[in-house]
């Protein structure tokens, strides 16, 4: 079971046992001052903005052209950094992933 590294809203480090075939954005979401995933994982709000640590972007897919469309609209977007939590599978590989959960736009 890999285990993802989050801090939340607060600056709360957490470890977080995640499930696998799963998206970050389903791990999470339950966390306190967390993602919202307002649409559920559709990639049509941008709630679950999250930032990776610079030592895991590589190590990603890269962002669909619409993922990157939500995320430019976003008060905080990183151009390096900044992901949609929806958009990414948990697996083995991303063992010990390093995020941020963005601040709120609302």
């Amino acid at each position: 079971m890999p285990t993802l590294v989050v801090k939340n809203r607060q600056g709360t480090e957490m470890r977080v046992d995640a499930q696998s075939g799963i998206s970050i954005m389903e791990n999470i979401r339950d966390l306190d001052a967390s993602v919202d995933a307002i649409c559920g994982g559709l990639c049509s709000c941008a709630t679950c903005h999250v930032f990776i640590a610079p030592d895991w972007r590589e190590r990603l897919p890269s962002r669909s052209a619409e993922e990157t469309m939500l995320l430019e609209n976003s008060g905080s977007f990183d151009p390096e950094g900044s992901r949609l939590s929806c958009q990414i599978l948990v697996t083995e590989a991303l063992d010990g992933l390093s995020l941020e959960v963005a601040p709120s736009d609302f």
